[in-house]
């Protein structure tokens, strides 16, 4: 059996090595045009910042360490310029040479990945606009900052790439703007978690332009201005495209191949294209979303390996299948986490499903224990059948930790309830004998169970203040003091039940306190003495951040057991 494989990286190095551990015989050919066959993409910004300071540590794999443990035939510098479905054969042009040839196949895997968006706009052609994908991509952009040293620099795309290079430059010492076209950064998050990523990233001395669209640039002597539709022009000495990628097919539209959304890859469960005996794997193809159900594009490495792997034991007479993804992903904000999985409560309403979310801010381990810090999740989930659709957490320790968590919570098909009864690992430097994702189910099932009701940030503003409503803020009068939001009177927790008279029965209560657990316990005790009461989702510290942009603290005493 002879295959061959279009593109390295994730999938298809992934696609061969496991073809030839379930097939010695196999003839494996794999091209890749670029200079790399298996490299650290996620690494790419790392490197440009500093923090990878070996340009070979980038290198995952090499053509001759490939045939030397696998006999996998790896041609670099190698450009597939068609396929011939009919004749099952590529034609094939060796970059360095010119020289054009054909190679027959038996099996076939495209995995040609994506390609950074860089839209028709004027002045684009700029040399002081770069775009990240590769490592010569990384290699040019880290060889202008050597010689160059600029000290501004303007990102375009607030995703992952972006975020992580606005990171590295800034670590560098580059004065950096970055660029957003949405309301807010990284598209998994909803707007509110979204507000805690906004403010470090300003701590850190980034400025942000959300709500911006890049028109086009200029060159201004040695400078390059960034031209915005608000005619907030940005001036500096170098630009970074990463406003998205797109699928890289065009070398399977000419060969007839379906595609789908974007012009990716139509592929079935098994990652078989339309064509017999092509397969076709990572950013380049049309996934299912696992949450969902629906047709999308997920660019990440994880799903980009596991394709390949199938793809490869189809290829040698298995059965295996890819049931899609989720998308669970997380990056480095400084000194602090974010992370995601499955869908956001927008993508939720977009989908039709009747969401509901709770938000909590827990410490990282016990409270008793030193060097605890504080992280906000945010956990999504259906009202009808209880599923986990998502979840998203922030923070500066521990987060990655309880994203893996809620992901393999929501890939088993677990009731958002059933985060009670997961017996999580806990000593006091690690966690809490009520561990964050343990917390969050109980606050689910307290309103499944109808013990609570609760309000969310962004119906505060709504409240009435006439006084057909009571308002009320069940912090300490010192939290209270340093700030609160209009229209909501002190009373703190600890003498609710003895100051109950001042509260009048035949209104709604609205209860807040700085994370929702001391307004929980105000709101159990006003029920229970015949009150309607609602609890605010996520607390006056949440509500704060997302409404002032202020620095989110990594030690705040979430229980509200403030030492002051």
């Amino acid at each position: 059996m002879k295959v061959i494989i279009v593109g390295g990286v994730a999938g298809g190095a992934s696609a061969a090595a496991r073809i030839r551990r379930l097939d010695e015989n196999a003839q494996i050919i794999v091209f890749e045009r670029t200079s790399f066959i298996s490299y650290a993409n996620c690494g790419l910004p790392y490197y440009v910042g500093g923090i990878i300071q070996n340009e070979e540590d980038l290198t995952l794999q090499t053509p001759e360490g490939f045939w030397d443990r696998f006999r996998v035939d790896v041609r670099v510098r190698h450009e597939v310029t068609e396929i011939h479905t009919e004749k099952k054969t590529v034609t094939v042009c060796r970059l360095e040479t010119g020289k054009v040839y054909e190679e027959s196949y038996d099996k076939l895997i495209l995995s040609p990945g994506a390609k950074p968006t860089q839209p028709n706009m004027p002045g684009i052609d700029n040399d002081k606009i770069f775009t990240l994908r590769t490592v010569e991509d990384t290699l040019k952009i880290h060889k202008f900052i050597e010689s160059e040293k600029p000290k501004s620099a303007t990102v375009i795309g607030g995703g992952f790439i972006g975020i992580e290079m606005a990171e590295n430059l800034a670590e560098l010492g580059i004065k950096v703007t970055l660029a957003e076209y949405a309301n807010h950064l990284l598209a998994p998050f909803d707007f509110d978690m979204a507000c805690i990523v906004h403010s470090q990233l300003e701590s850190h001395g980034i400025r942000l332009m959300l709500n911006t669209a890049v028109t086009g640039f200029e060159k201004n002597g040695d400078s390059i201005i960034t031209k915005t539709a608000g005619e907030h022009n940005i001036t500096s000495d170098m630009v970074l495209l990463a406003i998205g990628v797109i699928p890289e097919t065009e070398l399977a539209e000419k060969a007839g191949l379906e595609l789908g959304i974007k012009g990716s890859i139509v592929v079935n469960d098994k990652m078989e294209t339309s064509a017999p005996d092509v397969y076709a794997v990572g950013d380049a193809v049309e996934i299912k979303h696992f949450v969902t159900g629906k047709k999308g594009l997920i660019s990440l490495a994880g799903p980009a390996n596991k394709q390949g792997r199938i793809a490869a034991d189809n290829i040698c007479g298995g059965n295996s299948v890819f049931s899609g993804a989720q998308g669970s992903s997380v990056i480095k904000l400084f000194d602090m986490t974010a992370a995601a999985t499955g869908i956001n409560e927008f993508t939720a309403k977009a989908a039709g499903i009747d969401w509901e979310a709770v938000i909590l801010s827990p410490a990282s381990h016990a409270g008793y224990y030193p060097g605890g810090k504080v992280m906000t999740m945010k956990v999504v989930y259906d009202k009808a059948s209880l599923r986990l659709l998502g979840a998203q957490i922030v923070g500066f320790d521990g987060v990655d930790k309880r994203i893996d968590v809620l992901a393999t919570a929501i890939r088993a098909g677990m009731k958002a309830t059933e985060l009670t009864e997961l017996d999580l690992a806990y000593a006091p430097p690690y966690s809490s004998a009520k561990d964050p994702v343990n917390m969050a189910g109980f606050m689910i099932e307290n309103i499944v169970s109808g013990k609570v009701k609760q309000f969310h940030y962004d119906q505060v503003e709504e409240l009435s203040r006439d006084g057909s409503v009571t308002l009320l803020d069940t912090r300490t009068p010192v939290e209270y003091g340093r700030g609160h939001v209009d229209g909501f009177v002190n009373i703190p927790v600890d003498d609710l039940r003895e100051r109950l008279n001042e509260i009048p029965k035949d209104k709604p209560v609205y209860v807040m306190c700085q994370s929702g657990l001391r307004s929980y316990l105000a709101c159990r005790i006003l029920s229970q003495n015949g009150y309607e009461c609602y609890n605010f989702s996520g607390g006056y510290g949440f509500y704060h951040i997302v409404k002032s942009g202020e620095k989110p603290s990594e030690t705040t005493y979430p229980c509200g057991m403030n030492k002051s």
